[in-house]
């Protein structure tokens, strides 16, 4: 047993706990007159902070469960200086590890908030990786498989004549039916699966074949390693067209005469007219004449557009060549061209002050000079796209115009520059509007080739500015959704 005494002649602020061993008969009383902790609490000073030391008797405190009390100051008594607020409350043991436990617990509780968040973070970019892992393998799997444009292709190749009277479905000009031409060119188009006849189907007005002489024969292919003996420039081309145009233009009981102008390959736009580029890969001057000696069916039937020396006749072919096409071959004969020069676009630009935005490519000004410094020494020589055949020194304001040219073409990419803010700067706005106007004030087509082609957001949203500002052809790999003209823009796009 214990107590707290105040000794006689020492200072009211200074105690001392005294052990005292009780006695066995003396224990009830004991129990009975055990001093309260809180009256004795309640004398103590109210400068707790001034106690010196307590002697305390471990006898006492293993005997005695009341004692256990008085912890919460053995706590302050380790605290010799330091100031305790005056409602500090008695801790018990339990009081501590209650207040240990919710500290503990609200530690966890941040803890898993925490790992929740970086759960569902990682979740969301795991659900995205598995999304776009199943549209590139959809895609995969989809290239094996023809397109509907592919598939409805097969009727202009395998539909009899013969069988047009007993069929009512039929009539001599369907071959075409219910297709409405737009304006986009099939870029590349001897890559598609059902060439020519998927671009027709799609509605397309342009077409391209790249050509190679060798052994005086013009093959088609985008390399010399993807050449074969079959694919050639008449078996490709000039014969299916042949067949096309003889459907589009029948002499039957009903219509004994071919009318005059002659139908193109549209039911549904008699006079629009089919644009055939055909892209030189050998060299200019050799390649021209077997060019030429290739269109010879097409001029005899009289359906290649052609000059006359005063003005333009239409036609249901329109050939323009690019490459290495030469531009002083195309201007040769001065009374009839029945095929046109792909003009150099970035040379027609309405305002000489405008120049490309810092977004361009840097070198796209040094690669035309250095293409255009070519000529000057060899002007035959093949430049590429709308400098063969030409000196720079040669190239006047109006050198390039509806008599001799059709298209007026550029790399997108090289003379406006790609949109790394995914959207047009308005220095590239204004180079694409002074690029169509020089353009059109000259009679040329306007067409970018080399458009951003991912992501399908960006690529529409380019479009869409292009058709609006007056681009007359989209030069496009995806015919479906060109012609379609669903250029909205869609979150799964990217």
């Amino acid at each position: 047993m214990g107590f707290l005494s105040a000794h006689e002649g020492r200072s009211p602020q200074s105690y001392e706990f005294v052990p005292v061993s009780p006695r066995s008969d003396d224990q009830d009383e004991l129990q009975h007159d055990k001093p309260d902790i809180h009256d004795s609490i309640e004398d103590l000073p109210a400068d707790i902070s001034s106690i010196d030391e307590y002697q305390c008797s471990d006898q006492a405190r293993s005997r005695f469960t009341w004692s256990q009390r008085l912890a919460g100051i053995s706590s302050l008594c380790s605290l010799n200086d330091e100031k305790i607020e005056d409602t500090l409350p008695l801790l018990s043991p339990a009081t501590e590890r209650s207040k240990r436990s919710y500290t503990s617990n609200g530690r966890f509780k941040n803890r898993r908030i925490s790992h929740c968040l970086l759960f569902t973070v990682a979740g969301v970019f795991i659900m995205l990786g598995v999304a776009q892992f199943i549209s590139i393998a959809c895609g995969i799997v989809l290239s094996f498989f023809p397109d509907e444009f592919d598939k409805a292709a097969d009727h202009w190749r395998h539909v009899p004549d013969n069988d047009l009277d007993a069929d009512l479905t039929h009539w001599p000009t369907d071959i075409s039916r219910d297709i409405i031409p737009v304006g986009c060119h099939s870029h590349n188009d001897y890559w598609r699966r059902v060439p020519l006849y998927s671009a027709l189907q799609a509605g397309c007005i342009g077409v391209e074949a790249d050509v190679w002489l060798i052994d005086n024969e013009l093959y088609v292919g985008h390399t010399s390693s993807s050449l074969t003996t079959q694919r050639t420039l008449k078996n490709m081309y000039i014969d299916p067209l042949i067949r096309i145009l003889e459907r589009q233009n029948p002499i039957t009981q009903f219509h004994p005469a071919v009318d005059q102008p002659l139908h193109g390959v549209f039911d549904t736009d008699p006079s629009q007219t089919l644009i055939l580029l055909i892209d030189f890969k050998t060299d200019g001057e050799k390649t021209w004449q077997h060019v030429m000696d290739s269109l010879s069916p097409l001029r005899e039937r009289g359906y290649l557009t052609y000059f006359n020396g005063t003005g333009l006749i239409n036609g249901p072919i329109t050939v323009v060549g690019t490459g290495n096409t030469p531009f002083n071959l195309v201007t040769s004969n001065s009374t009839y061209r029945d095929i046109f020069f792909d003009a150099p676009l970035n040379l027609l630009a309405e305002h000489e002050a405008i120049t490309p935005s810092p977004d361009a490519d840097a070198d796209a000004d040094a690669d035309a000079d250095a293409a255009a410094d070519g000529p000057q020494e060899q002007p035959t020589g093949n430049a590429g796209q709308g400098l063969s055949g030409i000196s720079a020194g040669d190239i006047g304001p109006d050198t390039f115009n509806w008599t001799n040219s059709f298209y007026a073409s550029v790399s997108f990419e090289k003379s406006i520059g790609f949109p790394w803010r995914f959207h047009l700067t308005s220095k590239q706005m204004d180079l694409i509007r002074a690029q169509i106007k020089g353009a059109h004030r000259r009679g040329l087509k306007v067409r970018y080739w080399g458009l951003p082609s991912w992501p399908r957001s960006l690529r529409n949203h380019i479009w869409s500015v292009l058709a609006r500002e007056g681009v007359d052809i989209l030069n496009v790999d995806d015919l479906q959704s060109a012609t379609k003209q669903e250029w909205k823009i869609k979150v799964l796009d990217w």
